[in-house]
This record gives C-alpha cells, structure tokens and sequence, in this order.
C-alpha cells in the first residue's frame, strides 16, 4: 500500500497514510486472533473514521482545502463514513468491505468503486447496486468498475512476479490517478 501511496505523492498530491489499525492488521493466520475478534477492536466506523477526523482538521488548519480519501478493504468503509459526514470532497474505494447500499444512498461527493470479480466480501451484484443508487444520483460524479479474474485484495497484495496480476493492479492504480485528476482539485 506503500507503494501505491508513493506513486500518488509522485502525481503531485500530498498523502497521508496514517496507521488506522494501530499496527495490528488482521492475519488471518493468527489463529490465537480470529477474524470476529480482531474486527470487535479495529472497527472501521468506531475506530478508522473517528480517529480520521482530527488528521482531516490537522489538515484544514495548515490550509489545505480539498480533501481525497482512498480506501482499500475495512479502508472503504472509513471513506464512505468521511464523504456522508463531508469531511472529505472526493473518494475513492477499492475492493470494499462493510459498506452497505444505505451507506452509498448518503453519498453525495464524487466516488469511484473498483471492485473484484471474485469477492466474497463485496460481491460484483453488490458493487452494481452500488453503480446503480449512484446513476440515480443527478449532480454526483461517480464511477464503477469491476476488475475480471481478481479476488477481494488485488489492488494492493499481488504476486509481483506475476506479469498478469501486476497489470492489472496497475490498471486500478490509474483509474485511481485518474478519478483523482478529474475530480480532485
């Protein structure tokens, strides 16, 4: 996710990727911290956009006035929280989890969705639903688009020697780059 965030910075935005999960992220091969136990004390509405708000302020108060989130997995709920509430002016999620069709219904800022074929989490018939609450929506700038033979994560976990996977991780890092130049001034 490093990496991605350099390759935003060298587009000219200033980025911040602040530790959300507190330096524990979920593996799901720690079998002493099972997912349901992990998620009770990371929650992303709780934790991730709550503890958002101060940086978000931090941010304002040294003059910056247009703000961008980007969120991946549990991230793209963080986001969803930040756009409903406005804290945020343009959002982008990629392979979401936990957001739910009333939460894109209370968004009302530019949004790109990049979603997996194979995604148990946010499946493509959930991300089309997502498409068409935000074709319904006049004045709300918005894009979709589900990535074929990818699962839940592609975006930023892939085999980096895999020719077929990188391409295609770099695809969704430019529709990132580009959602963000069309709509993040």
């Amino acid at each position: 996710m490093l990496k991605l965030a350099d390759k935003v910075g060298a587009a000219g935005y200033y980025v911040v990727v602040p530790d959300l999960l507190d330096g524990e992220p979920f593996n799901p091969q720690n079998s002493d911290r099972p997912f349901p136990a992990w998620i009770k004390d990371h929650g992303p509405v709780e934790k991730g956009a709550e503890a958002t708000k101060p940086i978000i302020e931090a941010l304002k108060s040294k003059g910056v006035s247009a703000i961008a989130a980007v969120g991946f997995c549990w991230g793209a709920k963080v986001v969803v929280e930040l756009a409903k509430s406005r804290l945020i002016q343009t959002a982008v999620l990629l392979h979401p989890s936990f957001v739910s069709l009333d939460d894109i219904k209370g968004v009302d800022i530019p949004i790109a969705i990049l979603g997996a074929e194979v995604d148990q989490v946010s499946p493509p018939e959930l991300v089309k639903q997502f498409e068409q609450v935000l074709a319904a929506k006049s004045g709300v700038a918005s894009f979709v688009k589900i990535f074929p033979k990818v699962s839940h994560g592609w975006a930023v976990r892939y085999n980096t020697e895999d020719a077929e996977t990188v391409k295609v991780a770099e695809e969704a890092h430019q529709d990132l780059l580009d959602w963000l130049a069309k709509h993040h001034k």
